[in-house]
């Protein structure tokens, strides 16, 4: 029952950790009741389902979110129902997964243009010239 991402990639039940604890905000006496909001801890680092670009992609989205030893938390509380805020996290922790696979596009440095340059110190220029232009008319 582990948490799909992917036609190939499949994260296993080992690799993540479920914490179920008391949430805060509204919900009346539930709130001190029932233990509804989850932390969810996903052990990226030692997961053999995410190869190493996509680990690291993946600390760089994820952000506080990546602890010292290279699991991601995350912890949700935004519904008043422990099932449905399970759902939550699973899902996000597949998206931020999802979004570090993608491999970015390498940006290719250009230069600008001999001629362009040219051009743009001409058109300056030409502006100068019609500013000097406007000045007092001498008689």
């Amino acid at each position: 029952m582990g948490l799909r991402i992917n036609d190939s990639i499949e994260i296993e039940d080992w690799e993540l950790t479920e914490q179920f604890v008391r949430a805060s905000g509204p919900g009346g006496q539930n709130v001190n009741k029932v233990s509804t909001a989850v932390e969810l801890r996903f052990e990226a680092a030692r997961s053999p389902a995410l190869s190493g670009p996509v680990k690291t992609r993946l600390r760089r989205l994820a952000g506080r979110k990546w602890t010292g030893d290279g699991a991601v938390i995350l912890f949700v509380q935004d519904t008043r129902s422990q099932a449905r805020n399970r759902e939550i996290a699973r899902d996000r922790l597949a998206e931020l997964i999802r979004a570090a696979l993608f491999v970015p596009k390498r940006r290719v440095k250009t230069r600008v243009s001999t001629n362009q340059k040219r051009k743009r110190v001409d058109a300056k220029k030409k502006v100068g010239e019609v500013k000097k232009l406007r000045g007092k008319v001498e008689e």
